[in-house]
């Protein structure tokens, strides 16, 4: 965890605004002393904001023009990329939405993403970053932290929660709109997240600093089984999976994710009620798989041709064993077995 804006690019704008001002002093070096600080000081702020505005063109700069939060084109990729998950449409849509259009939001926006890996928590948080930030994922704004890479060690979680601390403190100090995604909290030590609490929380402040405009995500894999367990009801009863709703869903997870062993096990983040929504990925069913398939031999140039469609579905695994509905590994899978497919399709052609 470092600094990631240069400060060298600053440096050399401010030196640059302070040779220019010398430059200047030369037509009025007859004028009192007064006059001439007071000439010199207007023409250092104005160089400095011209500089700063030819900057902030080129470098990513913590204004609208880079922090875009484009709402509207999250709602269409979601509608149109982002399959068989109306609960985490309607939930992300109006959490998104609400947040980032506050002037002055009550606290910071936390969501907890739950379910089988292959749903798309990660592509979904994705596309969050690309719709908020210019430079999506790459921006400045934008941090990713997946736990067994950056606090893998037991005998370190003193020093992982003095460094994440200092990071969120350091970055939103700098600029408010910040948005901080964890992966596999499940995995992640107990204990370890609580201390970002104090940034979560209805504090209109903290030493100088509002942290009620940052956005956090939580990646989990926890509750995945009961979620498919509900999922597997309403389709065997014959129900609509459209009929499932937040509601049902939102303390089956917060007892999961409370109760189970992870990042969030006994969280005060939970006690404290400081999660805003835990939010469900389904697991993803064979006509849902498909049209990932579909996207993915798209992607790749290739013509999506309903037959060879269906063999990549195909070679794909489903549960349960009586009644094969759901993609064990949902989309997660697919652009290997479209590229082991089409590989062996062309061999064959030849």
């Amino acid at each position: 965890m470092g600094e990631r804006r240069s400060f060298h690019d600053r440096l050399h704008i401010l030196k640059t605004c302070f040779l220019v001002v010398l430059m200047l002093s030369d037509s009025v070096c007859a004028a009192e002393p007064f006059t001439f600080g007071t000439i010199a000081a207007a023409a250092m702020a104005g160089i400095y904001t011209a500089g700063q505005r030819l900057w902030c063109s080129f470098g990513e700069c913590c204004n609208t023009n880079w922090a875009q939060a484009n709402v509207t084109a999250l709602k269409t990729v979601m509608q149109e990329r982002v399959y068989g998950q109306h609960l985490v449409e309607e939930v992300v849509l109006n959490t998104i939405q609400g947040h980032v259009r506050n002037p002055n939001p009550a606290k910071a926006l936390v969501l907890s993403f739950h379910g089988w890996t292959g749903g798309g928590k990660n592509y979904v948080s994705r596309l969050i970053a690309e719709s908020l930030f210019k430079a999506g994922m790459d921006s400045n704004y934008v941090h990713l932290f997946v736990a067994t890479l950056h606090f893998p060690h037991k005998s370190h979680l003193e020093e992982y929660k003095m460094q994440l601390r200092e990071w969120i403190t350091t970055n939103v100090t700098k600029c408010g709109w910040q948005l901080f995604i964890f992966d596999e909290m499940d995995k992640m030590q107990s204990g370890m997240i609580d201390v970002i609490k104090p940034f979560l929380d209805h504090y209109p402040e903290i030493r100088g600093v509002d942290y009620r405009k940052s956005i956090y995500i939580f990646l989990s894999n926890t509750g995945g089984n009961d979620i498919s367990m509900k999922t597997y009801e309403h389709w065997e009863a014959g129900k609509k999976r459209e009929d499932i709703t937040v509601k049902e869903m939102d303390e089956l997870l917060q007892v999961h994710a409370f109760n189970e062993q992870g990042g969030l096990w006994h969280s005060d983040l939970i006690e404290k009620h400081l999660i805003s929504f835990f939010v469900p990925f389904l697991p993803l069913e064979r006509s849902h798989v498909k049209k990932c398939i579909k996207d993915d031999m798209r992607s790749k140039g290739y013509r999506t041709d309903p037959d060879i469609i269906d063999k990549i579905a195909n070679e794909l695994q489903y549960s349960p064993q009586d009644s094969p509905v759901f993609s064990k590994s949902g989309c997660k899978r697919v652009s290997e077995k479209v590229n082991f497919v089409m590989f062996d399709f062309f061999n064959t052609e030849l």
